[in-house]
């Protein structure tokens, strides 16, 4: 009998699949549903499936925001996991650290894909920090787009000490904002709406989350390195016809997709039997055990090679 990983996510009905796999000899189901943007759906999802799941993913939102040195939760996206009162829940962010920093540290150390490139921006570090913080680590010049695109507010940071000052000052209040306030969701994750293209042009690696990316990048990007996650076949596509050279997606392939770390936490989290979040060490030694690489496709034929 499979174990059952069900994320439950906020973003659109569109990108909802099903795949199988088997992890040392064990069986397991994976599938997103989507809600296209109904709080309201997920929480009758997630009571739907309480207990009937092994563990759940919350998807296309997250619990907590990570912000240099504190951990802020979301209280639209509290609400959502309070609703599992069988199954446990996870959203991606206990893994994203350490897996996103592992991702870095193998582009670094095994490809050539950084080779002559130099500048680096990441659309939101508060919601991918451990890959911001290794990117920056890594020596690249830094930006950051959390007031260009979770605030609209038009000034790339070049810190992450002034982005955890900001946010100190703001995330008491944004933490009780509507989280489709904040970020893409429902039918917002279909469209494109470009905004400050200059942070995209002027990036040579362009890192975060996939709606992010989507939403606001202008129409051709040529010669970027894109990493980030949750890809389908036709934002592949997509990216292809903006000229983007590489693409790295932190999560691997199952079967034509890559989920996001939500799923692939809660899979962790399955694999194990636990009934809560594993600390970071534990995901790094199952990263380890499991042997997951991150995906890198060369989407322009020539020139590269990983």
């Amino acid at each position: 009998m499979s174990k059952k990983v069900l994320s439950v996510s906020l973003g659109s009905s569109q990108r909802d699949h099903t795949a199988h796999l088997q992890l040392m000899g064990e069986d397991f189901q994976l599938q997103r549903i989507g809600a296209d943007g109904s709080m309201e759906k997920m929480l009758s999802l997630i009571r739907q499936y309480d207990g009937k799941v092994d563990v759940f993913g919350l998807g296309g939102m997250d619990l907590y925001i990570q912000a240099v040195d504190r951990r802020y939760t979301l209280r639209d996206a509290q609400k959502v996991a309070n609703a599992a009162q069988i199954t446990p829940i996870v959203d991606g962010s206990g893994l994203k650290n350490t897996l996103e920093r592992r991702v870095v540290e193998y582009l670094q150390e095994r490809t050539n894909v950084f080779a002559g490139r130099k500048r680096a921006g990441v659309v939101s570090a508060m919601d991918r920090f451990g890959m911001a913080k290794s990117l920056e680590e890594a020596g690249f010049e830094m930006k950051y787009g959390d007031l260009i695109f979770v605030l609209n507010i038009p000034i790339a940071l070049t810190s992450l000490e002034t982005l955890a000052f900001i946010a100190r000052l703001v995330m008491p209040v944004i933490s009780l904002l509507p989280f489709s306030m904040l970020y893409p969701t429902g039918k917002k994750q279909e469209s494109s709406k470009p905004r400050n293209s200059r942070f995209f042009l002027d990036a040579d690696i362009i890192a975060g989350d996939f709606h992010f990316i989507k939403r606001y990048m202008p129409e051709k990007l040529p010669g970027k390195v894109i990493i980030t996650n949750t890809v389908t076949k036709d934002d592949v596509e997509l990216l292809r016809e903006a000229e983007v050279e590489v693409l790295v997606t932190t999560t691997p392939e199952f079967e034509g997709r890559s989920f996001g770390t939500n799923v692939l936490e809660a899979l962790l989290v399955a694999y194990t039997g636990s009934k809560t979040e594993l600390e970071a060490e534990e995901y790094l030694q199952l990263l380890k055990e499991l042997d997951f690489k991150p995906r890198i496709m060369e989407l322009q034929k020539g020139g590269f090679n990983v």
